[in-house]
């Protein structure tokens, strides 16, 4: 049913043949792309300040300069090491729908996304390990589906609500000066690709979700809307990671994720985060 539903979805269609044209005109080759210097000065930014969990909080005001530089070092390497787990993740999902009933029409694209994802996998691991290390995954938050219906459709929108955190981050740290030419050329790349992930996904969610929605219960849907905005919490909560204040010299670490997840500005920098994605969900009717 799904494949009918795409089928006879010119919009959707329409946009799959641009994104997918689009891959092709805007390919690289990520192994000659960038330039990788011996290492990167400490003494400046890795990370958008504003981006960094102890933003806007009481906490700044307790660490020196020096402290903060090595925050954003280790917030960057760890935000780099989210990426690594996450497309690792989402690429098995693809590819266990790619060329399958249902999934026959955005295979072609699928192809596409695999390709690109796994060379954004590349370059963030790169990143890591020449600059770092990869922090561990962290533990994920599991939810029963009731039918292969609704499991694709909390697949593509965990896919979609990841790209989108990574997006806004990507965005924003791609036009920072402050930092290192190097950790804005692999922030600019992945957002000029993301661009046509979350064009591709909020396109193809909507699609899932009006089958989901057409034959599911009124507490179907209410669990699908809890899981999702659980999912949302999750991912944002992975950012704030104790090991990445015990790497900077931070005391207390455990006890300084616990401060930051209480802080108002915690709960503020996740709603700009996910202003946009919100909106979406909200407007399409999977949360309420």
């Amino acid at each position: 049913m799904v494949s009918t539903l795409i089928d006879r979805n010119d919009r959707f269609l329409g946009i799959l043949d641009r994104l997918s044209s689009k891959s092709v005109e805007d390919y690289y080759n990520p192994y000659k792309l960038f330039e990788w210097p011996d290492s990167l000065p400490e003494d400046m930014w890795w990370m958008s300040p504003e981006l960094t969990t102890t933003h806007g909080t009481t906490a700044t005001e307790r660490l020196t300069g020096e402290q903060l530089h090595a925050l954003s070092r280790y917030e960057s390497l760890n935000f780099y090491s989210l990426n690594v787990h996450g497309i690792r993740e989402l690429l098995i999902d693809v590819t266990r729908r790619i060329h399958t009933k249902g999934f026959e029409t955005p295979s072609e694209f699928f192809h596409h996304f695999i390709g690109e994802e796994n060379e954004h996998m590349w370059f963030f691991a790169e990143f890591c390990l020449r600059y770092g290390k990869i922090y561990r995954q962290p533990g994920g938050i599991t939810a029963e589906a009731p039918r292969a219906e609704v499991e694709s459709l909390l697949v593509f929108t965990r896919i979609l609500v990841f790209e989108e955190l990574v997006d806004h981050f990507n965005s924003r740290m791609a036009l920072d000066e402050r930092l290192d030419d190097t950790i804005r050329a692999i922030n600019r790349i992945h957002h000029q690709d993301e661009s046509r992930h979350i064009a591709f996904g909020r396109e193809l969610v909507s699609v899932l979700f009006a089958e989901v929605r057409r034959t599911s219960t009124e507490q179907e849907l209410n669990d699908i809307a809890a899981y999702v905005r659980r999912y949302m919490t999750y991912s944002f909560e992975t950012l704030y990671n104790p090991q990445v204040y015990r790497d900077a010299g931070i005391e207390k670490p455990q006890e300084l994720r616990t401060e930051l997840l209480a802080s108002p500005a915690r709960a503020e920098f996740e709603r700009s985060v996910f202003r946009k994605t919100a909106k979406y969900l909200e407007k399409t009717g999977i949360i309420r």
